[in-house]
């Protein structure tokens, strides 16, 4: 992601998040913290489809947001973004990956389980909007063979998609 793209991603923000999204600011702020990794995926004519951001520490990435504009849905989008977001993690040398989603968002869970996440546990009343609980999952060490088997197999999916990424 790159400073230009900060008023697309808050158009898609407020989109998909309603009055609870992240500010302006919070962007720039995470665009200049140097534990941050943000991407912006694009269509052939320059549009915004979504976005990802996650933060390394140490050998942890927790991915802090990841949206997708509704007209792109179901296209694969969100699965380029997290195969940014592994590939990444590969080249930094993270072990482990963690986020928080939504229990009633089935669609993303469903996504992140296909992606070798397992849940393990909840974050009661997370989300400030509606007080709904957050599933905690986790990967296990992606440098296992069966992670890397499973991020290879998607990897040869996604490689018949034409998304680019500014990261």
């Amino acid at each position: 992601m790159e400073k230009t793209d900060v008023d697309e991603v808050i158009k898609l923000e407020e989109l998909s998040y309603g009055k609870h999204h992240w500010s302006k600011d919070s962007f720039y702020n995470e665009l200049s913290n140097n534990l941050a990794h943000y991407y912006s995926a694009f269509d052939d004519k320059n549009r915004l489809l979504g976005y990802a951001g996650c933060w390394h520490i140490f050998e942890e990435a927790h991915i802090t947001t990841l949206s997708v504009h509704p007209d792109a849905r179901r296209k694969k989008v969100a699965q380029s973004l997290l195969m940014q977001i592994f590939d990444d993690c590969y080249k930094n040398e993270i072990k482990y990956i963690t986020l928080e989603v939504r229990e009633s968002n089935i669609p993303a869970i469903m996504l992140y389980e296909k992606n070798g996440f397992k849940s393990i546990g909840t974050r009661k009343g997370y989300y400030q909007d509606n007080n709904e609980n957050a599933l905690i999952m986790f990967t296990e060490n992606i440098w296992y063979e069966k992670f890397k088997t499973l991020y290879n197999q998607n990897k040869d999916e996604m490689a018949k998609m034409d998304i680019k990424y500014v990261s």
